[in-house]
């Protein structure tokens, strides 16, 4: 399915970038919710929605890379493709969260689960299949590593692509947008917030959220909504930021729709069709590319944060302590890419190629 003139190929950097702007935020958020329990109170209480971002980018980024051609590459091929782009960082994240659980120096050795727990928590969480157990972690779907609840729902995506959205007409992918819309609205409304989709108990709200928002990025590429603007890299990253800052209130019913509805999809389309300029090329290449790895690699240390925080209550400089550990998580990222991430994956596509 040809459905516009973007398969030229171009790259769309600045949407790269902005997946790393985004991962940022969600690290940093990561570190002050465990100091803050009160979303009200973090400056950037909304960046949680940095998934709902992610999704949309993601149908937006698979439709344009694959419309034009998985009828040819076939269902198993693309498959494939997509387990050895997401699949090692999966794997690194479980065995980093691991040896953060076992080696914790702020953790009461006496406390921990037992290998009868930690053996199939480990197992699971390899082969990404969901084992909320442990009630120390409010029953986290992956209790290793918590954000790769989000994974599960992006790998369940991709198969959903290629077996059903890739050979759809954009009117019945526009139904199903109808419909996921009443199941993001009906989260909300039992929810009050889009907070959910990473535990047990709300293992279903992230259905709902991956279904709407990565549908909303297939049709904003298979509508061409992509919109020439010169609001440039550093514009539309304000524009995203805006998202995250939105104040945490009891009016989320109504400012979070509208953010994943709405707002997102707009961004993607801005994003794709902003002018990036030479000087910031690189900065959008980095931007993207330590993404998901600092996404997966980051919440081993959120969780030793977070003891080290409960047994010595430090307030003096602790935003200045979370600022310089980001800009480490991101300096780790970039090791993790280079010397881990990028060899595995250019072997496994050898081994198939």
């Amino acid at each position: 399915m040809n459905y516009n003139s973007t398969n030229s190929r171009q790259h769309f950097e600045i949407l790269d970038g902005l997946r790393g702007i985004a991962a940022v935020f969600v690290v940093a958020f990561h570190f002050m919710e465990m100091t803050i329990s009160d979303y009200s109170k973090i400056i950037i209480g909304h960046s949680f929605l940095a998934v709902d971002f992610f999704f949309c980018l993601s149908g937006f980024v698979i439709a344009y890379s694959y419309d034009g051609r998985i009828k040819k590459l076939g269902t198993l091929s693309f498959l494939k493709l997509r387990l050895i782009r997401l699949h090692p960082l999966v794997v690194l994240g479980t065995l980093l969260g691991l040896l953060a659980l076992l080696f914790d120096p702020f953790t009461d050795q006496g406390k921990l689960p037992g290998y009868s727990e930690i053996i199939p928590m480990a197992t699971t969480s390899v082969f990404l299949l969901p084992f909320p157990v442990l009630a120390a972690r409010g029953f986290a779907l992956f209790a290793l590593n918590a954000p790769a609840w989000s994974l599960f729902w992006e790998y369940i995506a991709n198969v959903f692509y290629a077996i059903v959205l890739s050979r759809i007409s954009r009117k019945y992918l526009s139904t199903m947008l109808l419909i996921s819309a009443a199941l993001v609205g009906w989260v909300i409304l039992k929810s009050g917030s889009l907070t959910g989709g990473w535990n047990y108990e709300t293992f279903w709200d992230g259905g709902a959220r991956v279904s709407y928002s990565f549908i909303a990025g297939v049709l904003v590429y298979r509508f061409n909504w992509i919109i020439k603007n010169k609001f440039g890299f550093m514009g539309i990253t304000v524009l995203l930021i805006l998202a995250f800052i939105i104040p945490f209130s009891v009016w989320n019913w109504i400012s979070e729709p509208i953010v994943v509805l709405l707002y997102f999809p707009l961004l993607v389309g801005l994003g794709a069709g902003a002018t990036l300029t030479p000087n910031l090329k690189k900065l959008c290449n980095f931007s993207g590319n330590i993404s998901y790895p600092l996404y997966m690699t980051h919440y081993s240390v959120i969780w030793i944060f977070l003891n080290f925080y409960s047994h010595y209550k430090p307030i003096t400089h602790i935003n200045l302590f979370i600022t310089f550990s980001v800009f480490v998580l991101i300096g780790f990222a970039y090791l993790v890419l280079v010397f881990y991430d990028i060899p595995v994956r250019t072997y496994l596509k050898r081994k198939i190629s």
